[in-house]
C-alpha cells in the first residue's frame, strides 16, 4: 500500500511537455505527471512508479480523452486561493503551490449541458450574445461569433446595452446610415473635411456597435467568456431576464447564471478550446 508521504511520479508514454494534475475519481488520489521520455520502457516491462525511497510497481494512470483534452489546454488552473470567490467552492478539486485546481471533472460536465442548451438555441434560430472584452480573446470572440451569425461585444460592455436597449438602437441606426451614406454615390458630393468627420464617426460607431448592428431585438441568451471583467453585463442580462452561459474561474461568483463553466479564463489554450466547442454546438 502507498504510504500517504510519497509523492508519485507516473513513468510512462510521454503525455504532454508540461505538468499537470490529474485526479481520479475512482482512487481519490492525486498524481503529478511529468515528462520524463528517459524513463520510458523500450523493453516491454510493466511501467514503475518512482517513489523518494525507491521504486514500487504501478499501473499507468488511464484518463478520458475529453479530460485529458482540458487538462492540456491548462482548463484546471485557477486563481490564487485569496481571490477565491466562496461560490466556486464547490468547483474546487484542491490547492496546489497556493494556486486553486479546478475539477475537470465537473468542468466536462457543465459544459456538456452548456453546449445541449445552446445545441438547442441554434435549432430554433435564437440568438446568442457573445461577450469577450479582453485583448487576448477579442479576435476568437470575434472569430466564433462571425462563424456562427452571433452577435458580440468585444471592445468594451457599453452600460445599459440590454437594458436601455432602444436608445442604443438609436447610435446603431446612425451607424448603418454612415455605412449606407459611404457606399453610396452622394458620398462624394460632401467636402474632403466632411468627409473626414463622418468616417471617424463611423469607425468610433463601428468600434463600438459594429458587432451588434444586425442584433434586431436582445438577445435569446450570452456567452460570457470573462465573466470577472463583465459583471456589470451579467446584471443586466439578470435584470432582462436574458439566460448567461459563462466562463467562471475560482474569482467568480457563479450565482444567478444559468450554465456556469468552472474554467481557466485567463489561458487562450482554455478559452479557445471551449469556444470552439461552442461553435461545433451552434452549428459552424
Amino acid at each position: 500500500m502507498i504510504q500517504e508521504n510519497k509523492r508519485i511520479v507516473q513513468s510512462g508514454p510521454r503525455w504532454s511537455s508540461r505538468a499537470y494534475l490529474i485526479h481520479s475519481g475512482i482512487f481519490g488520489i492525486v498524481l503529478t505527471m511529468t515528462e520524463d521520455t528517459s524513463s520510458i520502457n523500450n523493453e516491454g516491462e510493466e511501467p514503475t512508479a518512482t517513489t523518494l525511497e525507491g521504486e514500487i510497481s504501478a499501473p499507468p494512470v488511464s484518463v478520458p480523452d475529453e479530460t485529458r483534452e482540458l487538462l492540456e489546454a491548462g482548463v484546471q488552473f485557477g486563481h490564487i486561493k485569496s481571490a477565491v470567490h466562496p461560490g466556486m467552492f464547490p468547483y474546487i478539486f484542491g490547492t496546489r503551490n497556493n494556486i486553486h485546481i479546478i475539477d475537470v471533472e465537473k468542468t466536462n460536465k457543465k459544459l456538456d449541458e452548456a453546449l445541449v442548451y445552446l445545441k438547442e438555441l441554434a435549432a430554433n434560430n435564437k440568438k446568442v450574445l457573445f461577450v469577450g472584452t479582453r485583448l487576448p480573446v477579442r479576435g476568437l470572440v470575434e472569430e466564433v461569433a462571425t462563424a456562427t451569425g452571433m452577435p458580440f461585444i468585444t471592445t468594451y460592455w457599453p452600460g445599459g446595452l440590454l437594458t436601455n436597449w432602444s436608445t442604443i438602437t438609436e447610435r446603431i441606426a446612425r451607424l448603418k446610415e454612415l455605412e449606407e451614406l459611404m457606399k453610396s454615390e452622394g458620398w462624394n458630393k460632401y467636402t474632403k473635411q466632411e468627409r473626414a468627420l463622418m468616417t471617424r464617426e463611423f469607425e468610433k460607431l463601428q468600434s463600438r456597435w459594429g458587432g451588434i448592428k444586425n442584433m434586431a431585438i436582445l438577445p435569446d441568451a450570452m456567452f460570457v467568456v470573462d465573466a470577472h471583467d463583465n459583471q456589470i453585463a451579467i446584471a443586466e442580462a439578470r435584470i432582462k431576464k436574458i439566460p448567461v452561459v459563462a466562463i467562471v474561474d475560482t474569482n467568480v461568483n457563479p450565482a444567478g447564471m444559468k450554465f456556469a463553466i468552472p474554467a481557466n479564463d485567463d489561458a487562450v489554450s482554455s478559452v479557445s478550446l471551449i469556444l470552439n466547442k461552442v461553435k461545433s454546438a451552434l452549428g459552424a
